[in-house]
């Protein structure tokens, strides 16, 4: 409660018209603020401290499957052009969409190519005869 009170205090107020402060008042008691945080625990993709908790929590599950199918999808029809067209070497597969809470992928570091021996000795050589 006390490193997500801004959290709290807003979906107490959103979910069920609470203020946090009623606890100090007197109106509202510990097993009720226990009731209500249980609650807003199950609210995935809604409760902004379950969110601050998990950031996966800032999708519902609903969403998380609308995305399965999306990336089944993409690479069903990845896997039909592959199979299916004579030009399909230079395909790509399809990257899955972005979830919240897991980490995006870095973009590789190219590797450098580096001149051979015998290039630098003949790129000076042309360098020389100039």
């Amino acid at each position: 409660m006390r490193h997500y009170s801004d959290e709290l205090e807003a979906d107490l107020m959103e979910f069920f018209q609470v203020d946090l402060r009623d606890l100090w008042r007197g109106r509202l008691t510990f097993r009720q603020l226990g009731v209500y945080i249980k609650s807003l625990l199950k609210k995935q993709g809604r409760s902004t401290l379950l969110m601050a908790l998990d950031p996966s929590a800032e999708w519902s599950h609903e969403a998380y499957l609308g995305a399965r199918i999306s990336d089944g999808t993409e690479l069903a029809n990845f896997l039909f052009l592959k199979a299916n067209s004579p030009d399909s070497n230079d395909l790509e597969p399809p990257k899955p969409l972005p979830r919240p809470g897991q980490p995006e992928e870095e973009a590789a570091i190219p590797e450098h190519d580096f001149a051979s021996g015998e290039e630098v000795t003949n790129f000076f050589a042309q360098m020389g005869g100039l």
